[in-house]
């Protein structure tokens, strides 16, 4: 009893959090398409609405789709209303990011957004990456559930990427914060990045670590991003760093920092907490198997936090919740089906 007290007092307190936040939504303005993208790939795929104010990314046979900023910046905030494919999409990987990998091939940065297609009767998964001077060998990933269906509704996601930290954001909520390290060197990103949509086959790894693969039977499956906001320091991403932190200032770099989304508030802490404690699956922070040496420098770790995952960075109480859930959902659409077989 005590056990269960304690979640249902955890899972009220997120929702207070999550309300109190999401209740005044960053003043960010959006820009239209052609304002602040090119198409990148996949072009039948792409598909722009007639105010040009959304984007629909598709996946099938032939392609996947995607977009990229017309622009490289150095820092900023970035963000998108994205709305997810329905039904079965195992091994589909939609991705909100921002990257430099076309400029720097062996040491580029970069900041994801990489949701991860599911199965029937399981959920779809957010993956979070920071990779600074190429360091994806030792990539900083997490995972988390959503609290909500993302293929209903479009929800916001959202990056900061300030000299000194970076937040992703879910509809106005924080859920990590990665705060630069003086020992992290080079894997804090800080080269100019251009910010990336995209949607793809991630057969190979996405779902169940590749045991689930996309069926095309399903196809098209279609994305959607709409609210596209661009707020930032636009640089030639040729120039050098120092020139470019040089004149860092004159893009508005004191604003961005003092700017509510860039200030972690103790009501924005209170909040990340929560959803970190509801929805959060992986950790890379303790992840003992996959880094012995122990945690990376900017993680903020705890005994007794430590305690609720196990040595492989996955969470024991998130994951047993999921898995429950999941043979749930799964009963739930064998049902279905089995009905539909009967009634045709």
């Amino acid at each position: 009893m005590a056990a269960k007290a304690r979640f249902l007092m955890l899972a009220v307190s997120t929702l207070v959090c999550l309300s109190a936040v999401a209740a005044s939504a960053f003043d960010v303005p959006s820009v239209a398409f052609d304002e602040g993208f090119t198409p990148l790939f996949g072009d039948d795929n792409l598909v722009r609405s007639r105010d040009d104010r959304s984007v629909r990314l598709l996946l099938d046979r032939r392609s996947g789709s995607g977009f990229i900023s017309s622009d490289y910046y150095l820092h900023g905030f970035f963000s998108a209303s994205i709305k997810l494919p329905r039904d079965y999409t195992a091994g589909v990987v939609v991705a909100f990011y921002l990257s430099n990998g076309d400029m720097y091939e062996k040491t580029h940065d970069e900041l994801d957004f990489e949701f991860l297609g599911s199965r029937w009767g399981a959920q779809w998964r957010v993956q979070t990456n920071v990779y600074g001077n190429g360091s994806t060998d030792h990539g900083r990933e997490e995972r988390y559930l959503l609290p909500f269906d993302p293929t209903l509704e479009a929800h916001r996601y959202s990056v900061l990427w300030a000299p000194t930290h970076v937040i992703f954001y879910i509809d106005d909520t924080p859920i990590r914060e990665v705060i630069r390290h003086p020992d992290m060197g080079g894997d804090f990103p800080s080269k100019p990045m251009a910010v990336y949509a995209t949607i793809w086959d991630g057969s190979t790894w996405a779902t169940d670590n590749g045991k689930y693969k996309v069926n095309y039977k399903y196809a098209p499956f279609t994305s959607q991003f709409s609210d596209l906001a661009l707020r930032g320091c636009r640089v030639d991403p040729a120039l050098r760093v120092s020139r470019r932190h040089d004149g860092a200032d004159d893009c508005g770099l004191l604003g961005l920092v003092t700017a509510d989304y860039a200030v972690m508030t103790p009501q924005k802490r209170a909040a990340m907490r929560a959803f970190r404690a509801r929805h959060m699956t992986y950790t890379v922070c303790y992840d003992a198997m996959r880094y012995a040496a122990g945690p990376f420098p900017e993680c903020d770790n705890s005994d007794e936090e430590k305690a609720s995952f196990s040595a492989w960075g996955e969470s024991k109480t998130v994951v047993m919740r999921q898995r429950a859930r999941g043979r749930r959902r799964g009963r739930r659409a064998g049902a279905k089906a089995r009905a539909e077989v009967a009634s045709s």
